[in-house]
Formats: C-alpha cells, structure tokens, sequence
C-alpha cells in the first residue's frame, strides 16, 4: 500500500522525501491533475503538496486530499502561509512556510503522526459507540414488540428480554434479533 503522496516539481521530489522521511511506499507527482488521479485510485495516509503546483495553487487539491481522510501538508510562501493556515487549518490541513528546514519537518511529521493516532482512537470510539446505539436500538424495538404483542410492561418486557437471553445463554442483542423476527420483519 502506498502511504504517502507528494505532490511539487520533480526536482523537489528526493528533497521532499529526505526531510519527511517517508519510506519506499511513496508515489510522486507533478501537477494537481496527476495527483487527483492518484487521490481517486487509492487512500493515502499523507498528502505532502509544495505549492504552487503547475496547474494551480495547491489549495483546491490540499481540499481534496483533506476530505478523503488523508493528513495533508501543504508548504507555501511565507507571505502567503498564514492566510492559507486561517483558511485551512479548520480542515485539518497543516501549512508550513518556506523555505522548510528539516527541523520544521521533522517537528510537523511528528505532530501529524499524533494527530492520526488521536484520530484513530476516536474513530474506534465512534464505532464501538454506533455499535451500541445499534444494539440499544434493537433491544428497544424488541421491548416495544412484547409491549405490543404480549401486553407487558416495558419493564416487564425488559425482564423477559433478559430472561431470553440468560436462557439461552446468548447476547441480549442476539435476543432480541431473534425475538423481533417472531414478530416482525427486522
């Protein structure tokens, strides 16, 4: 897998990769129209654009790249950096003046790998929480099928539920999956 785009003049391209460390998989290319093209194919982990590009300023692409989920560093101008980072920065996309040093590579490289990690813990969070609410929500239809049905209570309905579910010894989500396709279509 290619994890690592760059995106400037092919003379910056080993300068580029030097200072950002990136390893074998890296894929290079010249123009914003070659590198959409690559956006489209595949999922990059890191974007790196060295502005401007010669089809266009970077920003557009930097855009593109962001809302793909890639993390994106777009290095422009210094008099142009800091409207760009006002413009960009709520998208997630870190801009770096030039001329770079490898310092201030390095120094961002690390931010944006602890930038991904967080990301990614939030992510499983947010799974882990969509899974619940998905199985809370199975639970609560199956209660309403009893209450509709049976003539329970809900508390009624949620001790039966739960008394499925240690009978046979199975998850209260497997429980009410199977209780609904008794009386409904899930």
């Amino acid at each position: 897998m290619v994890d690592t785009l760059i995106v400037s003049e092919a003379k910056y391209h080993e300068a580029l990769k030097s200072f950002f460390a990136v390893g074998p998989n890296c894929q290079c290319c010249t123009s914003a129209g070659q590198a959409r093209r690559q956006l489209s194919s595949g999922s990059y982990q890191l974007v790196i654009i060295n502005a401007p590009l010669q089809d266009e300023s970077g920003r557009e692409l930097a855009k593109q790249a962001a809302s793909q989920q890639s993390s994106v560093i777009l290095l422009a101008a210094a008099a142009q950096a800091e409207k760009l980072a006002d413009q960009l920065e709520r998208l997630g996309i870190f801009v770096i003046p030039k001329p770079l040093n490898r310092q201030t590579a390095v120094f961002v490289l690390q931010f944006v790998r602890a930038a991904q990690a967080r990301a990614q813990k939030l992510l499983e969070e947010n799974h882990r929480l969509v899974r619940r609410l998905e199985e809370m929500r199975l639970v609560t239809r199956a209660k309403c099928a009893l209450v509709r049905y049976c003539d329970m209570t809900e508390e009624q309905a949620h001790r039966a539920l739960e008394q499925r579910a240690m009978d046979e010894r199975i998850s209260l989500k497997e429980a009410a999956l199977s209780l609904l396709s008794q009386y409904e279509s899930v």
